[in-house]
């Protein structure tokens, strides 16, 4: 499976790069997916929407639909 890199302006927290890589459809699914443990980042489980991310975190979502992930790039 290749996982796309999205890139990213600034910092960006885990509830707006679900919706902004879509691994969610909306805000709503990615804060039930997030506040469910449905989603992990760099391997750990994370239920917090605030939480900062990284240039190359890798985050993975266990979707209704599937298993997708992406990874954190940087803007140019």
């Amino acid at each position: 499976m290749t996982i796309p890199t999205i890139p990213v302006r600034g910092e960006i927290k885990l509830g707006q790069f679900v919706k902004l890589a879509s691994l969610a459809e909306d805000g709503a699914q990615a804060r039930e997916l997030i506040q469910g443990g449905d989603v992990t980042v760099n391997g750990e489980v994370e239920t917090r929407r605030g939480h900062h991310l990284s240039a190359d975190d890798l985050v993975e979502v266990d979707a209704p639909w599937g298993r997708v992930a992406a990874i954190v790039g940087t803007a140019s």
